[in-house]
């Protein structure tokens, strides 16, 4: 595993944890839990886990290679 896929794993665990603070905030008018913007830091966040697990890596196949 290289550092940079370190630092967004890092990052994508930092997402999940801000989507979440978000998500249980209340707001001002009382309404109950929920928020727009915490579903966009839980997108953000598994992108950067897709990322950092390698799963959109290139890999050629056997036939791509030539061989």
């Amino acid at each position: 595993m290289t550092t940079v896929q370190i630092v967004q794993l890092a990052a994508a665990a930092l997402l999940f944890v801000a989507g979440v603070v978000q998500y249980r905030r209340r707001t001002a008018e009382g309404a109950s839990y929920g928020s727009q913007s915490a579903m966009l830091l839980f997108a953000a966040g598994a992108i950067f886990l897709i990322l950092g697990l390698g799963l959109l890596d290139y890999r050629p196949s056997p036939s791509e290679l030539g061989q």
